[in-house]
């Protein structure tokens, strides 16, 4: 493994010295190299150079849809071209529940889910990160009351689905 740390951030040797790596190059955007970067020192405590970096497989499994939900410069489509990307590399990182709503359907998939009696902590964590992210100064009324049942019952001793 020398020769993988090595060659790791040597642009072309690193194919060379990496068995397989010349099958699956990194077609990343700038930007999505960039979030992973800023993410490799956050979860690895790596510094990557600024040229010639692939991200290591390691990142990729640390890697969770929260950590690029709240990266910087990482929007929907960044976070759509990592995760694809991820999984041409046989690693699956699990997508938010709400992935690819826009926040007015969010709201209203967990109304529905609420009335059905299957929401989930994390789902309601989630909508309300994203409504934050996007300064959204409404939440709507009926999800105020959800919120309110939440809040003053024992629902959090619920299993989530």
């Amino acid at each position: 493994m020398i020769e993988d740390d090595s060659a790791r951030g040597e642009g072309p040797d690193k194919a060379a010295a990496t068995p397989g790596a010349a099958a699956r190059p990194c077609p990343l955007s700038v930007r999505a190299l960039n979030v992973l970067k800023e993410l490799a020192v956050e979860l690895l405590d790596d510094v990557p150079p600024k040229a010639g970096w692939e991200p290591p497989d390691e990142l990729l499994r640390r890697l969770t849809a929260r950590h690029l939900a709240t990266a910087r410069n990482c929007g929907r489509q960044t976070a759509r071209e990592i995760l694809d990307w991820a999984e041409t590399r046989g690693i699956a990182v699990p997508s938010p529940h709400h992935t690819g709503k826009s926040l007015s359907e969010v709201w209203s998939s967990l109304i529905d889910r609420a009335s059905a009696g299957r929401l989930t902590k994390d789902e309601i964590t989630e909508a309300l990160e994203k409504s934050i992210r996007r300064r959204s100064p409404r939440i709507p009324v009926a999800f105020q009351i959800v919120l309110l049942k939440i809040l003053s019952s024992g629902y959090d001793q619920l299993p989530p689905t």
